[in-house]
C-alpha cells in the first residue's frame, strides 16, 4: 500500500503543510494540497542557519508539478501570505477558507497607515493579500470554498478531510466583523476594530481532521485551548496532532490533551521562540500526557537538540501506521 505523506515545512515562525496523498486519477498519481504557506516577508528567511525557506521555494526544489486545493486556516500573516505566488506556479482546483465565496467582490483595498504598528502592518498586508488571492483563483476559474464545522471531502482513496470548526454561526460572526471593517471609512474606528479582529482571528481559525487509514491527524490552525469549545471532545481523538498557536501556552490544556490523545505532537514554533511559542509548560504538558513531540523549526530550548531541517516528513500507511523524520537541507 502506497504512503500518504504530510510534510510541514521550516518556514521560521508560521505553518506551512504539504500533503501528497496516491490517486492515480490526478496529474502525477497524487492528489496535492497545501495547507497555509506560511510568511512573505523576507526578514522572516535571512538566517537560515535552522533550515528554515520560503514555501515556494521549498515547493519547487521539492519538484511539485500541481496543486490541487490550496487552503488557509485563517488569514494571519504567517500563515497566508506564503500562499500568494503559488497559483502563478501551481494553479489549484479549489481554494478552502472559511469566508462566504463571494464576499471579495465588494472589498476594497486596505491602506496600510504610515503609524501602523507591526501587527496592525501584519494583519493588514494579510487581509489584502487574502483579497488578491480570492480573486486570483476566482478568475482563473478555481473553485471558492467556505467550510465550516461537519463539512466533509474525500479527494482521493483512503483519505477522508472533515472540517471540525468553526461552527456555521462562528462563521457567520466572522463574514460580518471582516466586512465590517472593510466598510469603515472612520479612522479611529477602523483601528478599533482591525485591532478586535485581529485578536480574535485565531479561534476563527479552520480546524481539519485527516482520516488516512486508520490515521487521524488534527490540524487546527491557530485555534487555542478555547477555540474547541463548539466541538464534540469525541471528535477531536487523533494520533497525530498539530497543536495550535505555535505552542504558545494557550495551545492546549489538560482538557484538550484527554480528549485528543495524540501519540505525536508537531509544533510550528520558530528557532527564536517568538511570541513565546514552543512555551515550555505547554511542552511538559504535551510530553507528560505521553506525546512525542516534533518540530518544523529548531526552537532553542534546553535538553532540545535539533538538527537543522527544511521540513518535517510523516509517511503515513495502512491500518496506523506511521513515521516521521526530518529531512535536512
Amino acid at each position: 500500500m502506497e504512503e500518504m505523506t504530510l510534510t510541514f515545512v521550516n518556514v521560521g515562525y508560521g505553518e506551512a503543510i504539504l500533503l501528497e496523498c496516491p490517486d492515480p486519477t490526478r496529474p502525477g498519481g497524487c492528489f496535492v494540497m497545501v495547507i497555509d504557506g506560511g510568511s512573505a516577508e523576507e526578514e522572516e528567511y535571512q538566517d537560515r542557519s535552522s533550515g528554515r525557506i520560503p514555501f515556494v521555494e521549498y515547493l519547487c526544489a521539492r519538484g511539485v508539478d500541481h496543486i490541487d486545493v490550496i487552503a488557509n486556516t485563517h488569514i494571519h500573516e504567517d500563515h497566508l501570505c506564503g500562499l500568494v505566488p503559488l497559483p502563478e506556479r501551481w494553479f489549484p482546483g479549489e481554494f478552502w477558507q472559511a469566508l462566504p465565496e463571494d464576499l471579495h467582490r465588494p472589498l476594497r483595498p486596505l491602506p496600510i497607515f504610515p503609524d501602523a504598528n507591526p501587527s496592525q502592518r501584519k494583519f493588514l498586508q494579510s487581509m489584502n493579500d487574502y483579497r488578491t488571492l480570492r480573486m486570483q483563483i476566482a478568475a482563473g476559474g478555481g473553485v471558492l470554498r467556505a467550510l465550516s464545522a461537519g463539512w466533509e471531502a474525500h479527494p482521493c482513496p483512503g483519505l477522508t478531510i472533515r472540517c471540525l470548526g468553526p461552527s456555521r454561526a462562528r462563521a457567520e460572526e466572522l463574514a460580518v466583523l471582516y466586512a465590517d471593517l472593510n466598510q469603515e471609512d472612520d479612522a479611529a474606528a477602523f483601528r478599533r476594530k482591525l485591532s478586535a479582529l485581529d485578536g480574535a482571528m485565531n479561534n476563527y481559525s479552520i480546524l481539519l481532521r485527516l482520516d488516512y487509514r486508520g490515521t487521524r491527524i488534527l490540524l487546527p490552525g491557530d485555534t487555542n485551548c478555547l477555540g474547541y469549545r463548539e466541538t464534540a471532545p469525541g471528535d477531536l481523538a487523533a494520533r497525530i496532532f498539530k497543536v495550535g498557536h505555535h505552542g504558545q501556552r494557550d495551545g492546549a490544556d489538560s482538557a484538550l490533551m484527554e480528549a485528543v490523545r495524540p501519540e505525536a505532537v508537531v509544533c510550528c514554533a520558530s528557532s527564536d521562540r517568538r511570541y513565546h511559542s514552543a512555551h515550555p509548560e505547554l511542552l511538559r504538558l504535551l510530553s507528560d500526557a505521553g506525546a512525542s513531540l516534533w518540530f518544523s523549526d529548531c526552537p532553542r530550548l534546553p535538553g532540545l537538540d535539533l538538527p537543522p531541517h527544511q521540513a518535517l516528513v510523516f509517511h503515513i500507511g495502512a491500518e496506523g501506521a506511521y513515521t516521521a523524520e526530518y529531512e535536512s537541507q
